[in-house]
């Protein structure tokens, strides 16, 4: 084990199951000291303090961290981003990961370090295809991913549901069922893997057939069956005909403005060239695959609600025929907003696209085999597929029962992902067996809540004084706060 100190005066813990690289002749600390190590961190950082939130007096203004996070966003598409954050208090919560990551930075934690999602708030888990295209679901958004507090993952994803919960309907006890439900499930999947092989731990996954038998609400069953569906319909053949038409005898992707519009061509002839070096960041049998298409088209294509304004593109590219596509997609990766609160972070990724795969591929049981990443005009990249049965559980379909049975859900699904990377055993001895954690984590989420909603209410005075640019409408809120 290794002991640092964070700038926050938090001691940094990795165990045996850190990321880090390790001479298989050391032998690490057992599990059993582990734990115990874990459970010796309540002295410091009791599990009730983790239910504490007030706004210190120092606490920056979040629409001044709003606008300093514009900065090297392509300006044409800050009102876009703006109108996609005042459209709710969710909308605002997707799209600013960079404040609440100032504020939980400075609350009390253990220092147990595994790699975290960064943003792992409600609507970034989702259905995608496994490289055998099974339907799996897990977290699916990894652009803030770094190594970090297990807290910061668990107090987004909470606050999260809270506010999800009230803008569906939800009462303030059933919203805090669903937290609960969450933080149980987080600790129950935590302890249980930190039992397990730790190759074991790398296993462990959930597909649509098991999602569907282990889930007993009517209405979540229901929603899960048809979010699988419209998942196995997101492929790229079957994408051709809706964003793609055929001019003088070439294929190409249709524009749709501000949202979807064409690059210059000297833009995609240096995006060509970029996805020519992503190639090389892939396993040797998807580079082959892969090389034998060809690129035909270039678009770029505003995604989210955090990434609006950032660099984004899609591809199109043509195998053998003309019906066998594949779009890829390329989004820009920026240093992660947790990465200036943790010590050491000069020893981390250069390039933030690899960082971003890296990462995804420690957090998730199986990923896209075309992940990659590139650098087009100085500017870092990642690569994925576009359509590869992506989808995501339509919220403001769920009852109060659906909830607190998804927050199970996600909750398993963040605790998998901690402790696949490091320090689950830790974890473990640290949050226990009893509800204490889970009490504590219902008063921080609704607190938080109302934090959202006050700042929610403070960025929506800010754009009414002209303070920042906003577009409303459906490219501004889009259809609804939660679709992805």
């Amino acid at each position: 084990m290794t002991t640092n100190q964070s700038p926050k005066g938090h001691a940094i813990l990795s165990g045996a199951d850190s990321d880090s690289y390790r001479s298989l002749r050391r032998r690490p600390m057992s599990r059993e000291e582990r734990f115990k190590l874990g459970r010796s961190l309540r002295q410091q950082v009791s599990r009730d303090s983790m239910g504490d939130w007030k706004a210190p007096a120092s606490r920056p203004d979040p629409v001044q961290q709003i606008k300093r996070s514009h900065e090297g966003r392509l300006d044409w598409l800050i009102p876009i981003r703006v109108g996609r954050m005042v459209a709710s208090p969710y909308g605002f919560l997707r799209g600013t990961a960079v404040v609440m990551a100032e504020d939980v930075a400075h609350l009390p934690a253990t220092g147990i370090t595994p790699v975290i999602c960064g943003d792992a708030h409600l609507g970034n888990f989702g259905f995608y295809a496994s490289p055998e295209r099974d339907l799996v679901i897990d977290l699916n958004d990894f652009d803030e991913a770094h190594p970090g507090a297990w807290e910061w993952d668990l107090r987004r994803l909470v606050a999260s549901i809270w506010v999800a919960g009230r803008h569906t309907g939800a009462s303030e006890a059933q919203c805090h069922a669903s937290v609960a439900s969450c933080v149980a499930a987080y600790r129950r999947e935590v302890r249980y893997l930190a039992n397990e092989p730790l190759l074991s731990r790398s296993y462990e996954r959930i597909d649509v057939d098991r999602l569907h038998e282990t889930t007993g609400d009517t209405a979540l069953r229901g929603e899960i069956a048809r979010a699988a569906k419209r998942a196995r319909s997101r492929t790229s053949d079957r994408a051709l005909p809706r964003f793609t038409t055929e001019r003088g005898g070439r294929r190409c992707i249709v524009e749709e403005p501000p949202l979807i519009t064409h690059v210059s061509e000297a833009e995609a002839e240096r995006i060509a060239v970029a996805l020519d070096e992503y190639l090389g960041t892939l396993a040797s049998h998807w580079r082959r695959a892969l090389g034998g298409y060809t690129l035909v088209d270039v678009a770029h294509k505003v995604v989210g609600v955090g990434s609006v304004g950032l660099r984004a593109y899609v591809a199109l590219l043509e195998g053998s025929s003309a019906d066998d596509v594949v779009f890829l997609q390329l989004k820009q990766a920026r240093r992660s907003v947790l990465a200036r609160f943790i010590h050491g972070d000069s020893a981390w990724h250069a390039h933030q696209g690899q960082r971003v795969v890296e990462y995804q591929q420690a957090l998730q049981t199986v990923s896209d085999p075309l992940l990659g990443w590139t650098t087009v005009d100085g500017l870092q990249y990642y690569v994925r597929q576009f359509r590869n049965m992506k989808g995501t559980i339509a919220l403001d379909a769920l009852d109060a029962a659906a909830l607190s049975d998804y927050a199970g859900i996600v909750g398993h699904l963040l605790g998998k992902g901690h402790a696949r990377t490091s320090g689950a055993s830790m974890i473990a001895g640290y949050v226990g067996s009893s509800d204490k954690l889970d009490k504590a984590m219902c008063r921080f989420a609704q607190a938080y809540a109302d934090q959202t909603e006050a700042d929610h209410e403070t960025l929506v005075k800010a754009v009414a004084r002209g303070v920042l640019p906003v577009e409303h409408g459906e490219q501004g809120a889009g259809k609804t706060a939660f679709r992805p």
